[in-house]
């Protein structure tokens, strides 16, 4: 069975799955992929990993580095899994691109080189946001390209992570601005 709990973060309502493995989803109202493997027979229940969820999101939106994970349980691709487990290892306040984790993939799998677009295929399609922190993944030139629960909160997720924005951007045109959003002021 599957429990969901709906949270209120300082950047949008959020909803959140578990089973009794662990957190299977955390999704922004309205994102793009928004509850895209909730299954339909669920429950509104409070278990210990949602409740344990939604603790580690409270300390997160102080502006602090949790000191725990809740249980997770991630469902996708054998690929998809791989993506997320090195997502999982980008250090709270820093940014990585979709290049490094394609050769860091590349090297765990002894291969010469990985799609950077397959990468983002993947870091897109995370079900587990915030804490997957797929957030944290930029371009190579510095664009802070597409997320599914909207630029406003990815560039809200990384000043509340103080990283320094003035490196980054948004981009003007392309498949990385969600429909509706506009750049933002500063930036290139």
């Amino acid at each position: 069975m599957v429990y969901t709990q709906k949270y209120a973060s300082p950047i949008g309502g959020m909803l959140l799955a578990a089973d009794e493995v662990g957190l299977t989803g955390l999704w922004f109202d309205g994102g793009k992929f928004f509850a895209d493997n909730l299954p339909a027979e669920h429950e509104e229940e409070e278990t210990p990993t949602l409740a344990a969820s939604k603790r580690w999101l409270d300390i997160y939106f102080m502006g602090k580095e949790p000191d725990f994970t809740p249980p997770l349980h991630p469902i996708g691709s054998a690929f998809r899994m791989k993506v997320w487990d090195v997502l999982l290892q980008i250090p709270y306040g820093q940014t990585v691109t979709y290049g490094w984790i394609a050769r860091q993939l590349a090297a765990q799998e002894g291969r010469a080189g990985m799609s950077a677009q397959a990468v983002g295929g993947a870091v897109g399609h995370n079900e587990i946001s915030i804490i997957i922190p797929c957030h944290r993944v930029v371009g190579t030139s510095g664009s802070l390209t597409g997320y599914a629960g909207g630029m406003d909160r990815k560039i809200a997720l990384l000043k509340t992570e103080h990283v320094d924005m003035s490196r980054f951007f948004v981009p003007k045109k392309g498949t990385a601005l969600q429909r509706g959003e506009r750049p933002m002021a500063q930036g290139r």
